[in-house]
């Protein structure tokens, strides 16, 4: 048992640690990062995930930008809309995430497993692999809600940030074709307070 509990607390302590990187190579993702991982258990915890899924959606919602270390800082941040060349390399860090994790192995395998699914939709229209409703680890389906919720009511460099009333009514606009309408309605339960 203390093996294991030792193996856990690398596993969490080298999750942080590679969460520092991204807030080094872009402040704003990694506190991003930070505040989602912050939701997305309060979520797990509402829908009533088990222990390891929460430990999971924690360490999902942590680096599920990850792989957005590899684009250069003038696309992630650009002021005006991206062009279709951006926007096909911004779509390949839920990829590169995932290559970037299956090479520490063991449990951030898994969870970069779970980090290629965090922009699929509900509806199935999603990237990379267009899954649809449960076909998208429930994990990646909380972190997608949570990320979403977190970047609408920030300011970023190309837009300001919305109001959380309006960021809410944005999930309910898009529940059952974006995201997940369980997930959308743990949002609204505790973010209504």
């Amino acid at each position: 048992l203390s093996k294991a509990l030792e193996l856990s607390a690398a596993y969490r302590g080298t999750a942080f640690l590679l969460g520092d990187v991204v807030k080094a190579d872009d402040a704003y993702t990694g506190a991003h990062s930070r505040d989602v991982v912050e939701l997305a258990v309060a979520v797990a915890d509402h829908l009533g995930l088990d222990g390891r899924s929460r430990h999971l959606a924690e360490l999902t919602a942590l680096l599920h930008d990850i792989g957005k270390i590899g684009i250069p800082n003038t696309i992630i941040n650009k002021k005006g809309p991206l062009t279709a060349e951006e926007r096909a390399l911004i779509n390949l860090h839920t990829i590169e995430g995932e290559r970037l994790l299956s090479r520490v192995g063991g449990l951030l395998t898994e969870v970069g497993q779970i980090v290629r699914s965090c922009h699929e939709r509900y509806d199935g229209r999603g990237y990379p692999d267009g899954l649809v409703g449960a076909e998208i680890p429930i994990v990646a389906r909380i972190v997608c809600g949570c990320d979403a919720f977190n970047a609408m009511t920030t300011a970023r460099s190309y837009r300001a940030a919305m109001s959380p009333a309006d960021a809410r009514a944005e999930l309910v606009r898009n529940r059952g074709s974006q995201f997940d309408p369980d997930v959308v309605d743990a949002i609204l339960a505790l973010t209504s307070v």
